[in-house]
């Protein structure tokens, strides 16, 4: 059978490279076009209709001035999808381009599945009833979004977390890695440019205060080394690209941006500050539009502040040092936080989200 993914972020590549490969687990005869990364390429042995380097937008202010570049791209893959006439096309994450290209798909008669659902319960609740109308199964990784969406009578399929899927993975490819016991603290700065603009600066300002450690940057492969040197002030730090379980299965701690990281850092078992700096004004809609308690998942998953969250004026140079030493070895928030980290990797589960998600897809299609 025939898919067609759509991934927007460096999360939904990762997400969408387990899925291909557990795809072609239940499929033999599977064929894929997508629009993602790196790794979805490797997996699919396809290359990309449009890489997630040219999609990550991020901000309201941004997105309009990108208008012109979004409408494009929705023509172009309202026209790759009639062409391909795949049997399901498969959305990953990425709501705001996802949901404006599923009702077009389900007017073509094609299966619709959602893989990760949109956060709709954090703002545009709205959206429920556009994925009641155009999808038709969507699979949820997050415990609470069963009975989020079980109000407004949509029953989801939840699957248990993917990225239990990739860090096993990891894991058992890389025992050599995990052995590794080194004084180093893990800067994950995000992979779009507007949260490394805004947010690097900070974390390597941090860097540069502290002598006792040694830094390594998560860089995203959108990015290429230059680019990461021109934050670097006091002294240069590594960049690792496409690394960034490598570097947290050798770190003591994180500085983290907001997003799939911040849960990827906890279930490496690694101490972690939150930090999120958006453009002052999409931050001022954003506060008012948002209806959550916390930005990290980490958080939200747990429903208490396990992982402290600099926002915005918050997350500058001496209040994030501040937090990270607590977070280091003797530190006054680690013990507690790690405990914690034993909590929420309880309630995520193992692994297995990708292959049960495919078998279901491919069950569903015969």
């Amino acid at each position: 059978m025939k898919y067609f993914l759509i991934a927007g972020e460096a999360s939904g590549d990762l997400h969408g490279s387990n899925l291909i490969n557990a795809l072609k687990h239940y499929d033999k005869d599977a064929e894929f076009m997508f629009w993602g990364g790196d790794k979805m390429a490797e997996a699919s042995s396809q290359k990309p209709q449009k890489h997630i380097s040219e999609l990550a937008i991020m901000g309201f202010l941004e997105v309009i001035a990108n208008l012109g570049t979004i409408r494009n791209n929705f023509k172009i893959i309202k026209k790759q999808i009639a062409d391909f006439k795949p049997n399901a096309v498969i959305f990953i994450d990425f709501p705001g381009f996802n949901l404006r290209v599923a009702p077009f798909v389900k007017s073509l008669g094609i299966g619709t599945y959602y893989y990760i659902s949109p956060k709709v319960w954090a703002w545009k609740k709205k959206r429920v009833f556009k994925i009641k109308k155009s999808i038709d199964v969507l699979y949820s990784i997050l415990p609470f979004e069963v009975d989020f969406f079980n109000k407004f009578d949509y029953k989801v399929e939840y699957i248990g977390n993917p990225l239990m899927d990739a860090i096993e993975d990891f894991k058992n490819n890389n025992p050599e890695i995990i052995s590794e016991n080194k004084k180093l603290i893990a800067i994950l700065p995000g992979s779009r440019e507007q949260e490394l603009k805004r947010i690097l600066p900070t974390m390597i300002e941090v860097a540069d205060s502290i002598d006792d450690y040694n830094f390594v940057i998560a860089g995203a492969p959108n990015f290429d080394i230059k680019y990461y040197e021109s934050f670097f002030k006091k002294r240069k730090y590594p960049v690792e690209f496409d690394s960034t379980y490598s570097i947290l299965s050798r770190a003591e701690s994180a500085m983290v941006t907001s997003g799939t990281a911040t849960l990827e850092t906890a279930l490496f078992n690694i101490p972690q500050v939150v930090c999120y700096k958006a453009n002052s004004v999409s931050y001022v809609i954003a506060k008012n539009l948002v209806n959550i308690k916390y930005i990290s998942l980490v958080n939200l998953i747990l429903d208490k502040l396990a992982v402290v969250e600099l926002i915005q004026n918050d997350m500058n140079t001496a209040q994030v040092r501040s937090e990270l030493l607590k977070t280091l070895e003797g530190g006054e928030s680690r013990e507690q936080m790690l405990k914690d980290y034993s909590k929420l990797i309880k309630i995520v589960g193992g692994a297995g989200a990708s292959m049960r998600a495919a078998e279901d897809i491919v069950k569903r299609l015969r």
